[in-house]
């Protein structure tokens, strides 16, 4: 299982909110690169870099972070926020990304994700696949849907998605344990998915269980800002 550390960034900082709302801000250091170069100095490999500013504009706005993060580390960087046009993607791409996850697009104008998982290939666009009680829920968790996650999840799967990242909106930045019952569902009802666990992260413990369910991956953010879980800890999860 991949251990994720995960920067926010509002206005180039390294931020934290509670439940998706920009009104919980919490910075945690004014230096993302720095916060990214101790991820790397504890043997971690992968980056979740997300553009609050970005997904609140609706273009990328932190791209120069991103681009000296790629530049300074070798951590591999998958980036969210602001990804709107085939164009952002490909800007994304150039400064060092590695993957980039689509959310709101994917439900909003899922034939121009649809071309992204065809231009890129399935190893390089992730689905974000965000639940709140059971169905996905879009523009920064404030818009919910009628589309039930799993079904949601399999059709992305009929059309080459390989790797998905699940927030439930609930449990994010709450410290409150991460949706086990709904990862082992997800992962019955969509067998091969890469799925990601992300949201509600609190301590040590929580690694185990999700290991135990054998998910791809897990993005873990407040709980190593708020010293839950220590990145010496983490040396003993990365592969």
């Amino acid at each position: 299982m991949r251990i994720i550390p995960a920067i926010d960034l509002i206005e180039g900082q390294c931020v934290r909110l509670t439940h998706g709302d920009y009104n919980t801000k919490k910075i945690y250091n004014t230096d993302p690169v720095e916060v990214a170069r101790e991820f790397a100095d504890h043997g971690i490999k992968y980056l979740h870099l997300v553009d609050l500013d970005g997904a609140k504009k609706g273009e990328v706005v932190n791209l120069k972070v991103l681009e000296r993060i790629c530049s300074e580390t070798n951590l591999i960087v998958d980036f969210g926020g602001g990804l709107r046009t085939t164009e952002s993607v490909e800007k994304v791409f150039s400064a060092g990304a590695r993957q980039v996850t689509g959310g709101s697009i994917a439900v909003k104008n899922p034939e121009l994700f649809e071309s992204w998982l065809s231009r890129f290939g399935g190893e390089a666009i992730i689905l974000g696949a965000d639940a709140k009680n059971g169905n996905i829920a879009i523009q920064g968790w404030t818009e919910s849907t009628a589309l039930p996650v799993e079904a949601y999840v399999a059709d992305y799967m009929d059309k080459g998605v390989k790797y998905v990242i699940c927030t439930d909106i609930s449990r994010d930045g709450a410290l409150t344990g991460p949706a086990v019952e709904l990862y082992a569902s997800m992962l019955k009802s969509n067998p091969g998915v890469k799925l990601i666990a992300s949201g509600g992260i609190a301590d040590i413990t929580d690694l185990d269980k999700l290991k135990a369910l054998k998910m791809d991956g897990v993005i873990i953010g407040k709980a190593i800002y708020e010293n839950r879980i220590s990145l010496k800890q983490l040396e003993d999860y990365v592969d």
